[in-house]
């Protein structure tokens, strides 16, 4: 048992290969630890790119533009 909710049991051992079988409450992610490492770099790899975006579109927002001179002048 993992806490109150999450018990990991034994399915199969078939040579050097054991299975396990994981019962949790559907709020709790249970993933391979390969399967997370690659989610947590997708996860980083697409907050990097909106903070690129932010940045790109905040550069074309911030930049000056020439002031137009009233007809009074």
């Amino acid at each position: 048992m993992i806490g109150d909710e999450v018990e990991v049991s034994i399915v199969e051992i078939k040579g050097d290969q054991v299975k396990l079988g994981i019962t949790a409450p559907k709020a709790v992610k249970v993933h391979r630890k390969e399967i997370f490492e690659a989610i947590q770099r997708e996860n980083i790899d697409a907050s990097r790119s909106t903070m690129d975006t932010v940045s790109t579109i905040g550069g074309f927002i911030t930049k000056k533009h020439p002031q137009k001179k009233s007809s009074s002048e």
